[in-house]
């Protein structure tokens, strides 16, 4: 079965952008921190609906987003330094996994929680099928490697 994964060193530079991507998210939420720019807009909905509009914004917060989605995408679809067809098993195990943990995540979301806390759950749900998966991936390397020592 042919491999689309990306070169190991992707795997380096996602962790990276995911880190960054965590310090900017800190420093936005704890100091405010504040870009505002011109940007292209389809849809703007502030006081009014605007389509296709110029506007003022402040950027960072989808710079961060765009940094953990970037950073989550590339350490997921890079391969490992020894890539064997056990781990293709195992990538596919964790993503039924990912896709189930997230599906149940969301369930207990939509139930038990209300208003702004639940687009913060959205936000995350962004990246938590990436979590859910690396977790559940490196969980059972990790215990395959234990296993095989003993």
């Amino acid at each position: 079965m042919k491999n689309f994964l990306l070169p190991y060193y992707f795997k380096t530079i996602g962790t990276f952008l995911i880190v960054v991507g965590i310090v900017i998210a800190v420093l936005y939420l704890k100091f405010n921190l504040n870009y505002t720019t011109y940007v292209f807009a389809v849809l703007s909905i502030y006081l009014e609906n605007q389509f296709f509009v110029i506007t003022k914004t402040n950027i960072v917060d989808e710079v961060i987003l765009i940094l953990l989605l970037i950073g989550f995408g590339l350490m997921v679809f890079s391969q490992e330094k020894n890539e064997s067809e056990y781990l293709n098993t195992l990538r596919a195990k964790a993503l039924t996994f990912a896709v189930m943990a997230n599906m149940i995540f969301m369930l207990f979301s939509i139930i038990l929680i209300y208003g702004g806390g639940f687009i913060g759950i959205l936000i995350f749900n962004l990246f938590s099928v990436f979590v859910f998966y690396l977790s559940y991936f490196y969980l059972n390397i990790k215990r395959t490697a234990q296993d095989s020592e003993e």
